[in-house]
C-alpha cells in the first residue's frame, strides 16, 4: 500500500498528471468539484496512469479539498514512482 499527497486542480482544460511539487503530486481534472465528480476523475486518472483498478485507489483525506491524500493498494512505493516519475528529478 502506498499513500500519495495530491494537489488537485478541478475544472482544468484536460485530465493530466502535471508534475511534482516537493513530495506532492499535482493533478488536473476537467470535472467540477461537486458531488464527488472531481474525486472520481482523480481516481480514474490515477488508475489509468498506474495501471491498477479504480477499486485499488481511495481518497482517505481531503475529499472536499484540493489537498488530498490517496491510498493505492497493490503497488509498492518504488513502482508508483517509476510509473509517475521521480519527484526528485
Amino acid at each position: 500500500m502506498v499513500r500519495l499527497q495530491l494537489k488537485v486542480a478541478p475544472k482544468s482544460g484536460r485530465n493530466a498528471i502535471t508534475g511534482w511539487m516537493g513530495d506532492t503530486l499535482k493533478v488536473s481534472v476537467t470535472a467540477v468539484p461537486e458531488r464527488g465528480k472531481a474525486n472520481e476523475a482523480v481516481i480514474e486518472l490515477l488508475a489509468d496512469v498506474l495501471r491498477v483498478p479504480k477499486s485499488a485507489i481511495q481518497v482517505v483525506r481531503g475529499a472536499s479539498s484540493s489537498q488530498k491524500l490517496v491510498q493505492i493498494e497493490g503497488l509498492i512505493e518504488a513502482e508508483v514512482i517509476k510509473r509517475l516519475g521521480d519527484p526528485a528529478a
